[in-house]
């Protein structure tokens, strides 16, 4: 049954009408992938696939010129006459013959300098040419592994939907994507509109193959991937790249290309190599050539990624144009192996489009009706591309058995499997899962939950949840308990929460909390609770100042227009302080803690504020100015624009206080934002401040509160960005309850990464691939002096991809009193 589905798979795969097909090797008969084949005098075209295979659309019988281009082969001409389709053409390609004769090479004149000044010089007259313009788009995507273990920290790993083999190696993805694409230069627009999308083995067939970001331009300063990369013909390559002309040869058209061999001046700069082809006169690209690795991209995991790209003329606009590329990577992480390939051809080029002040909105991507819907049928007629063996293969047996694996015995069986009960499964978690009915239930597990302050002493507590997704993609609602126990204060304390979304456009969704927990007396928790039990712990220092609060609390979010986001949430909570219960550490018990007050950490028997009760009640919202956003089908996915900054306004009302000094009205503000600033790094900045209506007597835990920092080495976060917006939320050399207001508050941050542009100038330092980081910092009340930081450091400190340290060294002011010192930052993830 297998063989007949892979049988008619595999026929509905291959093309039925108005096609010239064939395949495309070297004179060895070795297939040759990712050649370009056209009409003569179009650009209008396809490539071959890994086994060299292709497919062109011909909707014409009689005689047409068919062109085979490749970068590194002599470019062929045929001339044929069709009498009936399809018509089958095989082609072999000679190597194409580099020459240097008649090129006069110096020390003092090099003459691929002299091309790629010309090249840089010619930039924005040749891209003007095609300034704006229309034009199909189709991509392919392809993850393959090779031996994948079968777990990975203790998780079953799965089949990866059926595309493995026995030696657990095969497709992991493979996905296709048409679309109509619309560009314009200046201001700088892109949209795309998926035609259709397919993806090996799910029947949503989203993919994640966008025509924006394949679009590696060149012609740009920076190509962004990740980090910005420096193009070849930037304005400032010279000062990465050195080059080389390698030959030049004939096209053609007759016009002179020269083949220039680059590499990066330092080992570690963002620089590719690798070659680029310019064309003689015109220079503009021809072809490009390229790779870089995974520590020049500082991305954790990738090993090498190579982009090839192939131009043609065009005669309509006198322009050499992209009609293909190719983007490539090897992935190797914790056991890990990916090599991944993503394929693209442009084709059906209009360079006089009408464009109106409608054409480009925010909304940069959309799907035509039933995009995912496509048939083979309509693939096999639709497809540029012709599938591989290996390809066709992997749709027909994730097609044949995702059916399968939908079904309530197979996802049952699969259930049994991973719901198995351990003995360790009381302490790590537990997760129970009905996949067919889309709920689960989970335990926590008491190691999660494990930490230490002198209130509670050590303290774990677990928690038990129930989940379910609902018919709607992005609608789900889950309820669920937690319980912490201390073992010092011996007190039990539990809640509960229920949370409900509605779906993943809006993104509108509630949340109803309530029980007895503890809270820090800042709200914006400048201590985690693994800084405090290390600190406690080992050095006797508990930072962590906290009260309990018996609360119920309801939530409420949305996105009520594009960039316009509106929260609000109503507390009532009764608020009681607590005192320390135990002085045990690793270090020292015959040194005290201090107390739990923040106001006076030598104050064991007055508490800082009076137990009371209180409603608050918050309303805000937050505006991401031009955000743009991909309208995929049933969700909405949202995507900064740092050309804006981001602001975010709150009104919080405190009352119902018997003690009416405890009410209070207060406005809050923050405006952020992360400027590129191209080769020379990112420039990153926050503000927020606010002031009350009235200045009162309030309890201490509503008064405005600075982030501080008491930790030489603190652990920030588990990523590079969330360790960022830690840097730009706190201050370095600041105790944590030192700065507090009831009146006037204010901050600034503001950083700049130089992402390695400074110490790359730096023989022998250069090699270390760090970078400096400067800030200021200042924190300004109505009753202090004016609080200020300045730091110099160095961020991105590690071997090879591994870089999760950074050191700063900062100088802060307070009046007349100066300190220093060195603050370090460890992320547990890059």
């Amino acid at each position: 049954m297998k063989k007949i589905i892979f049988y008619l798979f595999f026929l509905f795969s291959l093309p039925f009408f108005t096609q010239v097909k064939g395949k495309v090797s070297d004179t060895k008969g070795n297939p040759l992938s990712f050649a370009s084949i056209y009409l003569g005098k179009t650009v209008t075209g396809t490539t071959s696939n890994d086994n060299g295979d292709y497919i062109l659309n011909i909707k014409k019988a009689g005689k047409h010129t068919i062109v085979f281009q490749m970068l590194g082969y002599k470019t062929l001409k045929r001339e044929i006459y069709i009498r009936k389709f399809p018509y089958n053409l095989d082609i072999g390609l000679e190597e194409e013959s580099v020459e240097l004769s008649g090129i006069s090479i110096s020390t003092k004149d090099n003459p691929a300098n002299k091309i790629i000044r010309n090249v840089i010089a010619n930039k924005d007259k040749n891209t003007d040419k095609f300034a704006q313009y229309t034009a199909d788009f189709y991509s392919r995507g392809l993850y393959k592994t090779k031996e994948v273990p079968e777990k990975f920290m203790g998780q079953t790993l799965g089949d990866f939907g059926g595309g493995l083999d026995s030696t657990r190696s095969g497709i992991v993805y493979l996905s296709e994507t048409v679309s109509e694409i619309k560009y314009q230069k200046k201001p700088k627009k892109f949209k795309e509109k998926i035609i259709a999308s397919k993806v090996s083995g799910n029947d949503n067939g989203i993919s994640f193959n966008r025509a924006e970001d394949a679009n590696f331009n060149f012609y740009e300063d920076n190509i962004e991937f990740s980090n910005n990369i420096i193009s070849p013909i930037s304005s400032n390559a010279f000062k990465y790249y050195k080059y080389k002309l390698v030959g030049s040869f004939y096209d053609k058209n007759g016009k002179l290309i020269n083949k220039i061999k680059m590499n990066p001046k330092r080992k570690n700069d963002p620089a590719f190599n690798g070659y680029i082809y310019i064309v003689e006169d015109d220079w503009t690209i021809y072809g490009v050539d390229v790779t870089i690795t995974g520590d020049q991209l500082n991305i954790l995991g990738i090993d090498i990624l190579s982009i090839k790209q192939d131009y043609n003329y065009s005669e309509k606009n006198d322009a050499w144009v992209l009609i293909s590329q190719s983007l490539g990577f090897k992935v190797g992480f914790f056991g890990f192996k990916f090599d991944g390939k993503f394929s693209a051809a442009y084709s059906n080029y209009n360079f006089t489009p009408t464009f109106t002040d409608k054409t480009f909105t925010n909304e940069v991507l959309t799907f035509a009706k039933e995009a995912t819907k496509k048939d083979s049928i309509y693939w096999s007629n639709l497809r540029p591309v012709p599938l591989t063996v290996e390809e066709v293969k992997d749709y027909s047996i994730k097609d044949s058995i995702k059916s399968v694996r939908k079904s309530k015995k197979y996802l049952d069986s699969l259930d049994g499997k991973r719901n198995k009960f351990k003995w360790l499964s009381p302490i790590t978690g537990y997760t129970y899962r009905n996949s067919y009915e889309k709920w689960r239930t989970n335990f926590s597990g008491l190691i999660g939950a494990l930490g230490f302050n002198s209130v509670q002493g050590f303290n774990t507590g677990f928690g038990i949840n129930y989940s379910k997704r609902g018919k709607q993609r992005g609608e789900s609602w889950n309820i669920g308990v937690e319980a912490n126990y201390g073992f010092s204060d011996q007190k039990l304390r539990s809640t509960f929460n229920f949370f409900k979304k509605w779906n993943d456009i809006s993104k509108s969704q509630i949340r109803i909390s309530g029980g007895v927990t503890t809270s820090q007396f800042n709200n914006r928790n400048p201590v985690s609770r693994l800084n405090n039990t290390f600190s406690s712990l080992f050095n006797k220092n508990n930072y962590l100042k906290i009260y309990e609060k018996t609360f119920a609390k309801i939530n409420y979010f949305e996105e009520i227009k594009n960039g316009i986001f509106l929260y609000t949430s109503l507390e009532y909570a009764n608020r009681k302080p607590l005192f320390n219960s135990t002085n045990y550490s690793f270090k020292d018990n015959d040194l005290k803690y201090s107390s739990n007050n923040p106001v006076d950490n030598s104050d064991f028997i007055n508490a800082p504020f009076e137990a009371h009760k209180v409603a608050i009640l918050n309303i805000g919202a937050n505006f991401v100015f031009g955000q743009k956003y991909l309208s995929y089908p049933n969700r909405k996915v949202n995507i900064n624009n740092n050309n804006y900054p981001k602001l975010s306004i709150n009104y919080r009302k405190v009352f119902g206080a018997n003690n009416t000094e405890l009410n209070s009205d207060a406005f809050l503000g923050k405006i952020r934002q992360n400027i590129n600033t191209g080769n020379y790094g990112e420039f990153s900045y926050n503000l927020l401040g606010g002031i009350f209506l009235k200045k009162k007597n309030i309890a201490f835990m509503d008064n405005f509160q600075a982030n501080g920092n008491q930790l030489a080495f603190p652990i920030r976060g588990t990523s590079i960005s969330n360790v960022s917006r830690s840097n730009l939320n706190s201050f370095r050399l600041l105790n944590y309850y030192d700065f507090y207001s009831n009146d006037r508050y204010g901050e600034v941050h503001v950083e700049h990464d130089f992402k390695g542009e400074i110490l790359r100038n730096i023989p022998l330092i250069n090699k270390l691939n760090f970078h400096i980081i400067t800030g200021g910092k200042a924190l300004i009340t109505a009753n202090k002096k004016p609080y200020t930081e300045y730091s110099i450091g160095l961020n991105n400190i590690g071997f090879g991809k591994w870089r999760f340290l950074r050191i700063d060294y900062v100088n802060s002011t307070l009046g007349n009193i100066k300190k220093s010192g060195w603050v370090f930052g460890l992320t547990l993830l890059n």
